[in-house]
């Protein structure tokens, strides 16, 4: 709570002006009954008179009663607006700086946290946990304020008026305070519970958009229907409880109330028909009696609220409060421009909650300016090694350094500024392809996305849609094939200018023809620069300067391709799997170059 509090902060103002608009309305609010006493004991004492006392009557009570209550009602509604303008304004303010800071830590944390976390979860407390503390912060909190303020004004009023009547009306509250004490702890698991199901649900939902044409291609749209059914249903259920327990509170506390006042027009009765109370005080003394009831009842409603909103600040604050794993070091250096010399030596790898090192012992150099091409079976490391290069992982073991320098002893963007990266899958972002191809270099001018746009064989289709670079792409590159995206992606990563570029099986989403132009753009721009080329094709790997062999996590051989063919027994049957239908695709390309009329012919019957 008080870090919540503390988040307000920067916005101290508005908190506190809102906080006396609320102190003041509350003082409106306690103002009434007073005149209300005020004109009742005056009529009664004209009614006590007979006809004489209503003709001696001093009408202007009434009048000046009935401006007073105006005044009152006025004064309340200028105060109520200002605290709930503030109390908005500051709220809103706070929501602004958690959603900021968890879209920077989400950012910031390490590939590792990411790995195990749920994108579903992380969006659910971006959102609906933010906006759960804002509604507290906002509403909640003045309100809980405002209730407290009441109770205690009302108490203090009550016992200057009778301490005899506050006595009574003392006796029944102190069970309305543990049933509220109850209240709070027995709605607190379920709060946790809530949001816990929420996340889940959220995953579910996100999961199943993003893979919505895999889900329609296998027909299996009845069977993620049913799956998100079962995590809604468990997210009704458990806002049941929650909705059971608040159920079964309120008829006790209205219980409560209507016993005190039972009591208080008993005992307040009698005082009056001894002329010990007047009936103007009675007539207050109830009226401030609904001010007390009506406070519990708030605070009943909001024990919920801030229940709810300290269970999901916690879980904010768990997101805020991770640690990265992956941070500059204290007297980290910025790497200035590299040769592109990368050496692995002896290094040990594992991913977070594993027992077993997916790398073992890798060991090999990378000249400046050479072809590095990593081969191997599926899980045999390859994509591990091209992790530990930019740094999206630390080594458990050993070193990784680019011109003699540990990459753990720079930082990070000076780092990752030398590196181009184009991965498996190509990520596009929603925008145009011009601005997703300048997407690491923004300041760059149309002739220089263009020219990285060529060298990745992606100028021609681009010009030939119809608002050409313009043209906007839709969420991950929606509308484009897998070929255009991993075409934009590997432009994006040339615009660059990388000295260490790293291909993850960059020409995997492309047809052979594709394939072969990009190839040869890529062999005129890997001039200079330090490649790493993962891919199971022996094409890509052909004019490798070094071709890396993984089994198990270690390296098994090492050589040129020449070199491998004629004593690696791995590596043999790499191509042995490989080959028939890379023959088949470079077949292809040369009969579709010589005569595309012909393949079409013996393609269909």
């Amino acid at each position: 709570m008080w870090r919540l509090l503390r988040a307000l902060g920067p916005y101290r103002g508005q908190a506190a002006g809102a906080l006396i608009s609320l102190i003041l309305m509350t003082a409106t609010v306690l103002g009434s009954p007073q005149v209300i006493r005020w004109v009742v004991d005056n009529l009664a004492d004209a009614l006590q008179g007979g006809a004489a006392g209503i003709v001696d009557f001093d009408w202007r009570v009434i009048r000046d009663g009935t401006i007073l209550l105006s005044g009152l009602a006025v004064g309340r509604g200028v105060f109520n607006f200002l605290q709930n303008f503030l109390g908005e304004k500051a709220s809103q303010s706070v929501a602004f700086d958690l959603r900021n800071q968890i879209y920077t830590k989400v950012h910031n944390l390490s590939f590792s946290y990411h790995d195990r976390a749920q994108t579903g979860q992380l969006m659910t407390r971006a959102t609906n946990d933010v906006e759960l503390v804002r509604q507290f912060m906002g509403q909640g909190l003045f309100l809980m304020i405002t209730s407290s303020l009441m109770l205690a004004g009302t108490f203090a009023v009550l016992i200057y008026m009778n301490w005899r009547l506050a006595i009574v009306t003392g006796v029944i509250f102190p069970l309305n305070i543990l049933l509220l004490v109850v209240f709070v702890r027995v709605i607190r698991p379920y709060f946790g519970n809530i949001q816990a199901t929420l996340d889940k649900l959220n995953a579910r939902l996100q999961e199943n958009l993003s893979g919505i044409r895999v889900v329609k291609a296998f027909a299996r749209a009845d069977f993620e229907i049913e799956r998100f059914a079962v995590e809604n249903e468990n997210y009704r259920l458990n806002l049941l409880k929650f909705i059971n327990s608040v159920s079964k509170v309120f008829p006790a506390t209205f219980l409560m109330s209507n016993i005190q006042l039972t009591l208080i027009l008993g005992f307040g009765g009698s005082l009056v028909m001894r002329d010990a109370l007047s009936i103007g005080d009675l007539t207050a003394f109830i009226t401030y009696l609904i001010f007390l009831t009506m406070p519990l009842m708030t605070i009943g409603f909001l024990a919920g609220m801030m229940v709810r909103a300290l269970v999901s600040a916690e879980r904010i604050f768990e997101v805020l409060d991770t640690p990265s794993e992956l941070t500059d070091a204290p007297n980290a250096r910025v790497l200035g421009s590299v040769a592109g010399r990368v050496q692995f030596r002896d290094v040990y790898f594992r991913y977070a909650g594993q027992t077993t090192d997916v790398l073992k012992g890798v060991s090999f150099l990378a000249s400046p300016g050479q072809t590095i091409a990593i081969m191997g079976k599926t899980g045999s490391g390859k994509s591990s090694i091209i992790n530990l290069l930019p740094r999206f992982y630390d080594v458990s073991s050993g070193s990784v350094t680019i011109d003699g320098e540990d990459v753990r002893a720079v930082t990070l963007s000076s780092l990752r500024s030398q590196i181009g990266i184009v991965l498996q899958e190509a990520i596009l972002f929603s925008g145009t392809i011009a601005s997703n191809i300048a997407y690491g270099r923004p300041e760059a001018s149309q002739a220089e996305i263009e020219q990285a746009a060529r060298a990745a064989a992606a100028h021609d289709f681009i010009a030939e849609l119809p608002d050409g670079y313009e043209s906007r792409v839709g969420e991950r590159g929606v509308g484009l094939s897998g070929g255009q995206r991993q075409r934009v992606a590997i432009a994006r990563a040339l615009l660059m200018d990388p000295r260490i570029l790293i291909l993850d099986d960059s020409t995997s989403a492309v047809d052979a023809e594709t394939e072969e132009r990009i190839l040869e753009a890529l062999r005129f721009l890997m001039q200079d620069r330090t490649a790493f080329v993962i891919a199971q094709r022996i094409s890509t790997v052909r004019e490798a300067d070094q071709v890396l062999v993984l089994e198990g996590g270690r390296i098994v051989d090492r050589g040129t391709h020449e070199e491998l063919v004629a004593h690696s027994s791995i590596y043999a049957d790499i191509i042995a799997s490989q080959f028939n239908r890379d023959a088949a695709r470079e077949q292809a390309v040369l009969r579709q170059r010589s005569s595309p009329t012909k393949v079409l012919q013996e393609r269909v019957p």
